[in-house]
């Protein structure tokens, strides 16, 4: 079994989601994790995980439209967590690259975040860039220990790896890893303990070679499995079968039975 841990597929129709499902299956792909990027996708992707087996969601806002937060947000949010196919908090966090919303506004709504996670006791799905420092000053808050947080499709260098390997973060590694000249993402990989590791495709965007150029899909998460293992010296079935672990450790409600 193979866990895509990060798959935008309400960015595809409604069909084309699950023509990627069907080919994902057929590579042994079994599980997938959609995360949403602002809540007036909540019920849209609710609908689909529950039509769908072993399709879950995170909810939550993206900092890119962290200034759509409102009023009554987080009240919102809490309530649509109670599903049961929702199983982790997010994408939300910083990006200082776009910088789309003010920066302060970003980290209000990304600590709204956490405290709804916190509450919950679910994980935050987490997205960084150009933003390490920032990120790391709030995620080392004491307030906030034994936050459950997966840093995904991570890219932050050795430094920021040290530090949220320190707090017991899990990382997310997409297409990214078998870019070539993507050594800042393949260095960490030593540092990272193998139980704090997993595979993702960041679906549409980041496909890994040999299909960069093209809309990346969950089947092509195999490719990053395998190249894990190459740099990991293991072997591909490890690499499935310590990701899989390593997601249901992570989001312990996608492994509980349906209420």
């Amino acid at each position: 079994m193979l866990i895509d841990s990060h798959c935008h597929l309400q960015h595809f129709e409604l069909d084309e989601r699950r023509a990627a499902l069907a080919r994902a299956r057929e590579r042994g792909v079994e599980g997938f994790l959609i995360p949403a990027v602002r809540l007036a996708e909540a019920d849209d992707l609710l609908a689909f995980c529950d039509s769908e087996p072993g399709v879950w969601c995170a909810l939550g806002v993206h900092p890119h439209d962290a200034a759509s937060w409102a009023p009554g947000d987080e009240r919102r949010l809490l309530g649509l967590l109670a599903h049961p196919k929702a199983v982790a908090v997010g994408e939300c966090g910083l990006d200082f690259f776009y910088d789309h919303a003010p920066r302060d506004v970003q980290e209000h709504v990304f600590r709204a975040q956490i405290a709804v996670a916190l509450e919950l006791d679910l994980p935050v799905v987490v997205h960084n860039r150009e933003s390490n420092e920032a990120m790391m000053t709030i995620l080392e808050n004491p307030a906030y220990r034994g936050l459950k947080v997966d840093l995904h499709s991570f890219a932050g260098g050795l430094a920021m790896a040290r530090r949220a390997v320190a707090l017991g973060c899990w990382f997310g590694f997409s297409g990214m890893v078998t870019f070539p000249r993507a050594d800042n993402v393949r260095e960490v990989l030593p540092e990272i303990p193998r139980d704090r590791i997993l595979v993702e495709t960041d679906t549409p965007y980041l496909a890994p070679v040999p299909h960069r150029g093209k809309r990346n899909e969950p089947a092509w998460v195999v490719e990053v499995a395998e190249r894990l293992a190459l740099e990991l010296g293991t072997t591909g079935d490890e690499v499935r079968a310590t990701t899989t672990g390593n997601f249901f450790s992570l989001c312990r409600k996608a492994g509980a039975p349906k209420a």
